[in-house]
């Protein structure tokens, strides 16, 4: 028999027990008070288009260099961080993400002279360290580049590292803060020392070296004006040669096309030096081979293969010979040769169309290597080089693979597979044995084997099946009550397929579930399934996105209280557009750094190169179809909206901040509810490319803070 004192002592614990179960409830239900949102003036601004006068109130806006606009963005910011610090468990979900993220990371191998050089990041670095090693497998490595070193707070990235064909030489590319200008600097392999060589304002571009390494090709634009930099229009892209050990302003001037401003030009040798190639494309698809003979510097380029209906890719090019991936008359791809000397009229199939989507070809050890795409997961397939079959490689694993890269004179290649809830894994392949070697696998903070993923296909409006993946615990129940993050991004002809985030794992531990939808307009199925969803046809996209919503609603997956969708970029405009459309379907929007003005994002850096994706306002026929879905152009007042929070970066030069900044406040003056409308503005930071961890790990706890908060998901930390 217990004592009056045992007695007590037990009541008064469970007391305090349910009495702190109380106050947790009611910190998880409690209201977060928003701050007022700043005012945001309005201008009676107004634009003539073909007829229809549209307003544009918020253009003031764009000007990212006004003292008007920094302050609005200061304003914005302390709103948003003031409702995020109100979360009660906002700490305890970075600190989780944080505990996942921290695990090394490797990337692939490549050989260059006599060594192997490999990223890596122990863990929570802001940026992974370039090391070398005497072996594939890492043996006693030194760093080679360690970009944590050129910036106090990690704002500082490598981008492309291309080395010299005798290994001696290795270009690299540095941006700061986000911005897709790069600088070009060059490193001694034997010393580890920077040469004094430097090329500035390059964008989209790498060095692509010579055959005999005495310099490099790269493209550029004019120097900005002053002020305009990270908005102003990007035209008339060049290409040039830089010869080792002389200043930029001596390099020789290879291509530039004074009749095309709106063009992207890239150049590069064949392999055996013969030839120099220049890519063109007027925007993200379709493009145009041009050729010459090195030797002969002043002929002029002639036309391999003409554009721009088809997309032309030169694989591999030696003895008169180039290889090209294409989807001329192939929507689902092909490899072709042409004879240099004879020109368009010799090209003859190499690996013909098949069934599915050829991803890609790459060339190694004298060998091809396909990556075709069946339903989002990846198969290769091995070729000699005159496209005869040698096998079907045998992966360890479903998923995401990448890499099977080398030099022709390589016995082995190396390659990764990562899926939704395992992080890439490297081995090697032996190209004569078409055997595999678990190289590194990385060790992770959480047990896989209770998660799975499912794909299912779904039917959209117009009757056209579209696949998803669907990730989650294996003791979920489909009742109606998960919380769901439903992500897509549909166009570019980019592909989703199965990859690993810490941020989700983080989500599923909670009892969420992840879905990643194959919408049209990326490259999954081929060219048909991408122009199925772009230009007239983008409002498939859209129909895709919210019939996976009401499949997920209907098969009582979740509910629409409980849904939050979000998508980067293009999967921004996805987002708004859905939002904006159906905006009773979803609890929570996170449009991020996205393109919402659909009239003028072609006004902006290079903006203009997405003409061929969505169309043009400045075109009579094309200003009616985006009009329609323009999500700026579509926020009506007194609606409710979801829960929103835009993000961007005050330094993304791709799609300009303004877009959201615009965005964020027609949606504040239209709210018809009191959900909260929130815009994240990140500084220091860009389109996402070379964010350091840190920021990420924040940015990231933000934002599944916000959608636990707003679809009432009971964290169990």
């Amino acid at each position: 028999m217990k004592s009056g004192f045992q007695h007590k002592t037990i009541f008064a614990v469970l007391l305090a027990a349910i009495t702190l179960q109380a106050i947790s409830c009611n910190r998880q239900n409690m209201k977060i008070a928003t701050l007022p949102y700043p005012e945001t003036r309005m201008d009676d601004v107004k634009e003539d288009y073909h007829g229809t006068i549209v307003a544009d109130p918020y253009r003031w806006l764009e000007d990212d260099n006004s003292e008007e606009t920094a302050a609005w963005v200061k304003a914005q910011n302390e709103v948003t961080f003031d409702y995020l610090s109100q979360i009660p468990y906002r700490e305890k979900v970075k600190q989780r993400i944080t505990e996942l993220t921290d695990y090394p990371k490797d990337g692939l191998p490549t050989k260059h002279g006599d060594w192997y050089y490999s990223y890596r990041n122990d863990g929570l670095q802001n940026q992974s360290v370039l090391y070398r090693s005497r072996t594939a497998d890492g043996q006693d490595p030194e760093v080679f580049i360690d970009p944590n070193t050129l910036s106090t707070d990690g704002t500082v990235a490598l981008g492309a590292t291309t080395f010299s064909k005798d290994g001696k030489y290795m270009a690299y590319s540095v941006s700061s803060a986000g911005s897709d200008w790069v600088q070009i600097k060059v490193r001694d392999t034997e010393t580890g020392e920077d040469l004094p060589d430097l090329i500035k304002w390059v964008k989209f571009s790498g060095g692509s070296w010579d055959a005999d390494s005495k310099g490099f090709y790269y493209s550029r634009y004019d120097e900005p004006q002053d002020g305009t930099a990270l908005s102003g229009k990007n035209e008339y892209q060049k290409v040039y040669y830089h010869r080792l050990g002389d200043d930029q302003s001596r390099d020789e001037l290879i291509y530039m096309d004074s009749r095309h401003p709106l063009r992207y030009f890239h150049g590069g040798q064949s392999d055996d030096g013969k030839y120099i190639f220049v890519s063109s494309s007027e925007g993200t698809s379709g493009s145009e081979i041009l050729y010459r003979e090195t030797a002969n510097s002043k002929a002029p380029f002639k036309v391999l293969l003409p554009g721009f209906d088809y997309d032309y890719g030169v694989v591999y090019c030696k003895d008169d010979i180039a290889y090209v991936y294409t989807n001329e008359d192939a929507p689902n791809y092909k490899l072709i040769t042409v004879n240099l000397k004879e020109g368009r009229s010799s090209a003859k199939t190499l690996i013909a169309e098949k069934e599915h989507t050829l991803e890609g070809v790459s060339d190694v050890g004298g060998n091809l290597f396909a990556f075709y795409l069946e339903d989002a997961m990846n198969t290769v397939y091995q070729y000699d080089m005159d496209g005869n079959l040698i096998r079907k490689v045998e992966l360890p694993d479903i998923g995401s693979v990448g890499g099977f890269r080398g030099k022709e004179e390589a016995t082995e290649t190396f390659y990764a597979v990562s899926s939704f809830t395992s992080p890439s894994t490297i081995y090697s392949y032996d190209i004569k044995e078409g055997t595999s070697t678990l190289l590194k696998k990385p060790e992770v903070k959480f047990d896989p084997a209770q998660y799975t993923t499912e794909q299912v296909f779904f039917t959209s409006k117009d009757g056209q099946k579209v696949p998803m993946f669907i990730v989650h615990r294996k003791d979920m129940k489909k009742d109606g009550s998960n919380p769901l993050h439903l992500y897509g991004y549909g166009g570019f002809n980019i592909s989703m397929t199965p990859g690993f985030s810490p941020n989700t794992m983080m989500f599923l531990e909670q009892g969420g579930i992840y879905v990643m939808v194959n919408l049209r307009g990326g490259g999954e199925y081929g060219e048909n399934w991408h122009r199925a969803g772009m230009l007239e046809n983008k409002q498939n996209v859209f129909d895709d996105f919210i019939s996976a919503a009401e499949y997920l609603i209907d098969n009582k997956y979740t509910s629409k209280e409980k849904l939050a969708i979000s998508g980067g970029s293009n999967g921004g405009l996805l987002v708004g557009a859905c939002m904006t459309q159906r905006p009773d379907l979803f609890a929570v929007a996170i449009p991020q750094v996205g393109v919402l003005d659909m009239l003028r994002y072609h006004r902006f850096t290079v903006g203009w190169g997405w003409a061929v994706e969505y169309g043009s306002a400045d075109n009579a026929d094309q200003f009616d179809y985006i009009y329609k879905y323009s999500p700026l152009h579509n926020i009506r007042e007194g609606v409710c909206y979801p829960a929103t929070m835009i993000t961007t970066g005050d330094h993304d030069d791709r799609v300009v901040p303004a877009h959201s900044f615009k965005f964020a406040a027609a949606l504040q003056a239209a709210q018809g509810c009191d959900n909260p409308t929130l815009i994240r503005i990140e500084t220091d930071a860009g389109h996402g490319a070379g964010k350091p961890t840190s920021k990420r790990i924040e940015e990231s706890a933000d934002i599944y803070s916000f959608i636990f908060w707003n679809t009432g998901t009971k964290v169990k930390f």
